[in-house]
């Protein structure tokens, strides 16, 4: 069973940084689709940004230029990091790993770590 721990959330003012982690129990980052999402009190969880087994990768267009996605494959460890934040990115932020094929899907999620952006 892959696990994913995510870590490096917490409060900080407008206009802070932070960088989130995400550690995979197994070899995976290499492989699957990452991606973070978040989701705000009383609001649908939403993807942030993904990067795929080719490296492409894909912002919400609220965090382009502010956000950046990457991974470390031979530390099985993927990272978001946060520039210029908002209050509106204030949210509980999920790793996600995804590998979809014509026959089969695998998906897994972490547990969650909250970021809060005070104005």
């Amino acid at each position: 069973q892959v696990q994913l721990v995510e870590s490096g959330g917490g409060s900080v003012q407008a206009g802070g940084s932070l960088r989130l982690s995400c550690a995979a129990s197994s070899s995976i980052v290499s492989i699957y689709t990452m991606g973070w999402y978040r989701q705000a009190p009383g609001k649908q969880r939403e993807l942030v940004a993904s990067i795929s087994r080719s490296s492409n990768t894909n912002y919400t267009n609220s965090v382009k230029g502010r956000f950046t996605i990457s991974r470390d494959n031979a530390k099985n460890t993927m990272f978001l990091q946060m520039n210029s934040l908002k209050p509106e990115d204030t949210a509980v932020y999920y790793c996600n790993a995804k590998l979809v094929t014509s026959l089969l899907r695998y998906e897994y999620w972490g547990q969650g770590t909250q970021v809060t952006v005070s104005s």
